[in-house]
This record gives C-alpha cells, sequence and structure tokens, in this order.
C-alpha cells in the first residue's frame, strides 16, 4: 500500500479529554465532570474524533461487488488514556455511526490480529482506505509484526466451521447459504496466498466469475468440496516452506500500543 494512496488527516480534539485533562490536578473537579458524561460504552464520539484507521473490506475490497452490494467499513480507533480512570472503561468495539460499520480499539484490534483472525487482518491489507492518521500509518507499518503461522490453523478453522455447516444443511435436505460457502472459498485462497508467500491476499478478482457462480448456486456441490479440499490439502503443504515465523512479534506491537497510550494523555 502506497503512502500516496493513503488520505493523511490529523486526530481530532476531543470534548470528553479534554475535560477530563483539564480537571487533572483536582480529584472532586474531575469526578464531578465524569459524572456529567455520557456513558462511554455507547458514545460514538470516539468512532468520530479518535478513529486512526477506516478501510472498505468485503465484496468491495474482494473485487466481488455488485449493483446490490454494501459498502462495509472497518476501523480502528484509539480510547484517550484518562479515559480509563473510570470505573466505566471504554468500549473494546462498537457498531456505527454509518451503516455497515465497525471499529475496534486499538488494543482490541492488536489482540485479535496477533491471533491471526482473518477478518481483522485483512482491515491492514485493505485496498480501499478511507482514513488515515499519522497513528494509523503507524500501524500499518508494523502490519507484518501480527503475521504468523497461526494464521493456517485459524483459516482454516473459519472455513472448516462454515463447511460443516453447509454439510449440515444438505443432509437435512435444504440449500447451504451460497454467499457463505463463497466466503469460505475465498478464506482458503486468502490464506493459502498467506502462507506460501507471507501476504494476505484480499482483492480476488481473478476469481470473480467463479467466486459469484458459487454465491448464485451455480455450482455443483461436488464441484465446490472438490475446490475446498484442493486449497485445504495445498495449505498444508505450502506450511514447511512458508515464510512466516512460528510466531508473531507481539514486542513490537506492544510497543506501539503503549506510546500511543502515553501519546493520548494530552489528547
Amino acid at each position: 500500500m502506497s503512502v500516496n494512496s493513503l488520505q493523511k488527516v490529523s486526530a481530532s480534539s476531543c470534548p470528553i479529554c479534554n475535560r477530563l485533562a483539564g480537571a487533572a490536578g483536582n480529584g472532586s473537579t474531575r469526578r464531578a465532570r465524569c459524572a456529567r458524561l455520557r456513558p462511554v460504552s455507547t458514545d460514538l464520539r470516539l468512532v468520530r474524533d479518535h478513529t486512526i484507521l477506516s478501510v472498505v473490506t468485503g465484496s468491495r475490497a474482494y473485487g466481488l461487488a455488485t449493483g446490490a452490494s454494501d459498502v462495509d467499513r472497518r476501523g480502528v480507533f484509539v480510547a484517550p488514556a484518562p479515559l480509563y480512570w473510570r470505573f466505566d472503561k471504554p468500549p473494546t468495539h462498537l457498531d456505527g455511526p454509518l451503516p455497515e460499520q465497525f471499529s475496534w480499539e486499538l488494543e482490541r484490534f492488536c489482540e485479535l490480529a496477533l491471533a491471526a483472525n482473518p477478518t481483522v487482518l485483512e482491515c491492514l491489507w485493505s485496498p480501499l482506505v478511507e482514513r488515515v492518521t499519522p497513528i494509523g500509518e503507524e500501524l500499518l507499518a508494523v502490519r507484518t509484526a501480527f503475521l504468523s503461522r497461526r494464521a493456517h490453523r485459524t483459516f482454516l478453522r473459519y472455513a472448516d466451521s462454515q463447511f460443516r455447516k453447509s454439510q449440515g444443511d444438505l443432509r437435512k435436505g435444504g440449500e447451504p447459504n451460497w454467499k457463505h460457502v463463497m466466503h469460505m472459498l475465498r478464506l482458503l485462497d486468502s490464506g493459502l496466498h498467506l502462507v506460501r508467500t507471507g501476504v494476505p491476499r484480499v482483492e480476488v478478482g481473478d476469481l470473480r466469475d467463479r467466486l459469484l457462480a458459487v454465491k448464485r448456486g451455480e455450482l455443483p456441490w461436488d464441484e465446490v468440496d472438490a475446490w475446498r479440499a484442493e486449497l485445504t490439502s495445498r495449505m498444508a503443504g505450502a506450511l514447511d516452506a512458508s515464510p512466516l515465523p512460528d510466531l508473531p512479534d507481539r514486542d513490537r506491537v506492544e510497543d506501539l500500543v503503549v506510546s500511543v497510550r502515553r501519546r493520548s494523555l494530552a489528547w
């Protein structure tokens, strides 16, 4: 992802943090002001004022969009450190304010990425970046630190869960959710690319026609199952020679989180 493709914006000031910071050094005043604030768990001002990275994911990022496709947005926000002084801690994630928008707080996002969560990892490699701050650029700069051979297990686990559900639907005489089946195959293809090359694959436009045929239910189940089995086998075969490290670089990620937390004291 080139720097030129990123929209650079500066962090906005937050009225909550300004009031907390202004009350520092006066305990009674600080407690009184905190009591008048809205509960943090429902405060979308964190997304509005403290988002460091916002990307488009889903079908538009995958190269699989149709005229009916939604715009799925995922983001990362930083809850300023003063908000953690309260009994009611900041939320780990928030929905909205836009439709199909979901955001994680930085620390939770990093925890999930270190665990090789496919949904979270693809946010760091989405080709469609809508907003990134200087801190967001720091996050993108360490994105390879999240990668490890754990991805082999997590990608397969997510895909296997969907496969077993689809098999259950067929055994009951019903139809599987073909959209979910399509994404199972896309996920396996992305996982194979990651294990083989060390880089997640988000855009799969070269597979568009075949994947959309799966989504429409046009491919026989036997053909779908054979494709799944082939991708699974190739992932297993690629693991021994994978350039991925056994474990992610947790220390490097933690250094970033601690640095951001310290800087957020002044927000």
